[in-house]
């Protein structure tokens, strides 16, 4: 259907459209904005997954842009001034959300889309179309407690909803040294959240979580002794700021947690969160001791907890400007990792659906229904395609079902960087063998490098298997794949690159990968 691009943006959005102009004026590809000439639907979708997917459906009919550029980690892309102004001209947009993309980009595309425009999360919609949904399993084992930050609840009776902030901001620090709290993304770079280095304050040492949300991250201590942390929380509407509530949370660094006061529940493995309930208005912890990930998690008092940071946690501070907020290099200090490499904020349900082939088929489904009610007479056009396509995508389940299955049971084991593939594993009948994610901010210890090779020893894994984008940050993995001389194969999880680009491409690459890397008859 035919189209007048807007002579102007939106009400409100002026000042990103003028930021963008300037965007393209230095020099901006113009592939990578959308064709003020051309007067197709005009489509964002939030990665290059989607908007393949999208393009199957759409066809001639419209001009679909990704805003997560190839070979980028969703979890944690940023938005530009060029992807506010494609979403401030988009008629449509499409995004996987379950928190899978950067809660900044959802904030974005909420912000700057015109009123009116459809803005479809094709995770929480492909269920009517048959989509198979799965919790999110985090099943590492570390040696000492996993601990991140979670809000639990949605928050809709206090007036949240997705475009809202829970604020988690460090009150006060008593300990015999420095607390410290911080995120390490994909490549390496650091985020400080806690630092009580230089004394706390909540307007200095605060992070940010969408309602429903959980997120990993590492913590630092300086010295051995009991260290006392007091949290308070915030939810951020449209309509303003509420308090949630405030709670202290007690650490027994390098000492018997004993000193932390008698009778005390001792949490010292497994997974474990400082957790804000919106629902109740409290906060505690929220903890698996046995670390199953089978989602075995109940409430701890704070008060009558305290969490363990043992002796075997002393690491010695990386090389690099990167760290230095922990000491300088060799210096020694009590972490915790992160574990999970890369910025990783999720909720409940396992985000990436499109590991199953049924489930791009059912995004399919939500994609065609939203073409059609923007651009009814092209009716004929998206049902065509997307039947079309579809048939495509049988085929490919066949493809890549037969490849697995031509692996050997015993063999059909994944090890790898990311908890990316277990609607791949679910469907096509692998078993997640362990995402191997030691903390991106020192080298593993003994103890993990030792679990790591007596899993991959265990299972006489021939192959594990790395993300392309991820190959930079998984030393640990390639490195003992080198010592036992099994080889390092790849997979694609979150995003395209130079060799895939395309989801058809993606899957068979991965299906071929597998057969290739799991078979010994190969």
């Amino acid at each position: 259907m035919p189209r007048s691009f807007p002579a102007s943006p939106a009400p409100g959005r002026a000042i990103g459209a003028a930021l963008a102009v300037l965007l393209l004026l230095s020099g901006c590809s113009a592939t990578s904005t959308f064709d003020a000439g051309d007067h197709r639907l005009k489509v964002v979708a939030s990665t290059g997954i989607i908007a393949d997917l999208a393009k199957n459906v759409a066809g001639n009919r419209a001009e679909v842009l990704p805003l997560v550029p190839e070979g980028a980690d969703p979890h944690s892309y940023e938005p530009t001034l060029r992807d506010v102004r494609n979403i401030a001209y988009a008629d449509v947009a499409f995004t996987n959300h379950l928190l899978l993309e950067e809660h900044n980009l959802i904030k974005s595309l909420d912000a700057n889309l015109r009123p009116g425009t459809p803005n479809i999360s094709l995770a929480e919609a492909s269920e009517k179309y048959g989509a198979h949904i799965m919790p999110l399993l985090e099943n590492l084992t570390l040696d000492t407690i996993w601990l991140g930050l979670r809000v639990r609840g949605a928050g809709t009776g206090l007036g949240a909803d997705r475009n809202s902030d829970v604020l988690l901001s460090a009150v006060s620090v008593d300990g015999p040294g420095a607390l410290l709290a911080y995120g390490t993304e994909t490549f390496g770079k650091t985020e400080l959240y806690f630092d009580s280095t230089d004394g706390v304050s909540p307007e200095k040492d605060r992070t940010t979580l969408p309602p429903d949300a959980h997120t990993h991250l590492s913590w630092a201590f300086t010295a051995p002794g009991i260290y006392r942390l007091t949290v308070q929380a915030d939810l951020k509407t449209a309509a303003g700021t509420q308090r949630i509530g405030e709670q202290t949370f007690s650490f027994a660094v390098g000492v018997n947690p004993a000193e932390a006061g008698p009778g005390k529940k001792v949490l010292g493995s497994g997974h474990a969160d400082v957790t804000a309930d919106l629902d109740r208005k409290e906060l505690y912890l929220y903890a698996d001791p046995e670390g199953s990930g089978d989602y075995t998690q109940s409430e701890f008092d704070a008060g009558n907890t305290v969490i363990e940071v043992p002796n075997k946690a002393l690491h010695e501070v990386p090389a690099g400007p990167g760290y230095r907020f922990l000491g300088s290099s060799g210096a020694q200090v009590y972490q915790l990792p992160q574990a999970v490499l890369g910025k990783h904020v999720h909720g409940e349900i396992d985000p990436h659906l499109w590991q199953d082939v049924r489930n791009a088929k059912a995004y399919l489904g939500v994609i065609k229904d939203a073409l059609i009610a923007a651009d009814p007479a092209g009716r004929e056009d998206y049902t065509r395609n997307a039947q079309d396509y579809s048939v495509q995508l049988d085929e490919l389940d066949r493809y890549v079902e037969a490849k697995i299955d031509s692996i050997p049971e015993a063999n059909r084991q994944l090890i790898t960087t990311h908890d990316a593939f277990g609607y791949f594993a679910d469907r096509y009948r692998l078993k997640v063998a362990g995402f191997v994610t030691p903390n991106p901010a020192t080298e593993p210890s003994v103890q993990e490098r030792q679990k790591l090779t007596q899993t991959i020893q265990n299972l006489q894994v021939p192959a594990v298997f790395l993300e392309p984008n991820l190959r930079t940050r998984s030393a640990t993995l390639t490195q003992l794949a080198a010592e036992l001389g099994i080889n390092v194969c790849s997979i694609y999880g979150d995003s395209f690159d130079q060799q895939v680009s395309t989801y058809l491409q993606m899957m068979r690459a991965n299906a071929d990968s597998l057969a290739n890397c799991l078979n010994p008859r190969h």
